[in-house]
């Protein structure tokens, strides 16, 4: 649709199991998180892997942004097209003001067989981590861990656990 030039790269859009949503203001709360958790990750991603801020994905039915995620492969792979399911190790939504929209996207993400789906939810302190896609579950994932602030997140990649993130250091 940009390149027929019915929206612009510049409008505030993403696509949605076929709907075309508007993406809502980001406030200081979720910009201050989304920048602690983006270095935290590119500090403990191995190589041939790369993290993206706001970058959009490519799923079957849907092309959203995520506010991060971890692609498999190097970045210049990624010149001519969006990464697409397969190569998308975890994604992640920061809410502060969009949590029920966030855990609408854990069935999106979880049918395409995201492996791993984290909503930093801010008003309550804590990161919700999906595992294990179920695309016939409301949630998209069989498996919900909420973590707070006295806890680490961990990073998975190919069975492999990455250095543990303290969510007390991303958190406003």
């Amino acid at each position: 649709m940009v390149a027929s030039g019915a929206f612009t790269e510049d409008d505030n859009l993403e696509l949605i199991e076929g709907w075309v949503v508007q993406k809502t203001a980001k406030g200081p709360a979720h910009e201050y998180v989304t920048g602690q958790l983006e270095e935290a990750l590119r500090a403990r991603v191995p190589t041939g892997h790369h993290v993206r801020n706001q970058a959009p994905i490519t799923l079957s039915r849907s092309e959203p942004e995520p506010d991060l995620t971890v692609v498999r492969g190097e970045r210049s792979a990624f010149r001519d097209r969006h990464p697409g399911a397969g190569e998308v190790v975890l994604v992640v939504e920061v809410s502060d003001s969009t949590l029920m929209t966030d855990r609408f996207k854990g069935r999106t993400y979880g049918a395409a067989g995201l492996t791993q789906y984290w909503i930093v939810n801010v008003a309550e302190g804590c990161i919700e981590v999906y595992t294990t896609p179920a695309p016939d579950d409301e949630r998209g994932y069989a498996s919900c861990a909420v973590l707070t602030e006295s806890d680490n997140v961990t990073l998975v990649i190919d069975g492999a656990e990455c250095a543990p993130i303290p969510i007390a250091e991303l958190l406003p």
